[in-house]
């Protein structure tokens, strides 16, 4: 799995790094197939604090990609959020691969 984890007008501590790595594995341990991970971590500009700090990744799996975004006054809780996101994302993608199709059963005449 390629990670890269950049930053926005914000300089990526490896304390950041770390929570962020963390919290991916969670994606990982759901589905092994995932080829490539771009995180970006932002700290926008505006006049209301509560949405001031944004996280974003795209992920790449065998099949997909996968979008999410998450925006909050912290900038770990955006990611915890953004986890939540892709996690629900990924356990969907899984199952839609997997088929739950059984075979009808034959009619007796």
């Amino acid at each position: 799995m390629n990670l890269t984890i950049s930053g926005h007008h914000l300089d990526v501590t490896p304390a950041l790094r770390s929570y962020v790595t963390n919290k991916l594995d969670r994606i990982t341990r759901h589905f092994d197939q995932v080829v490539d991970v771009r995180v970006i971590l932002t700290v926008e500009k505006q006049k209301e604090k509560e949405r001031r700090q944004r996280a974003e990744c795209n992920i790449h799996v065998k099949g997909n990609d996968m979008f999410a975004e998450c925006s909050h006054a912290d900038l770990y809780a955006a990611v915890d959020e953004l986890v939540d996101k892709l996690d629900r994302q990924v356990v969907r993608h899984k199952d839609r691969l997997q088929d739950h199709h059984h075979a009808a059963p034959k009619r007796v005449m």
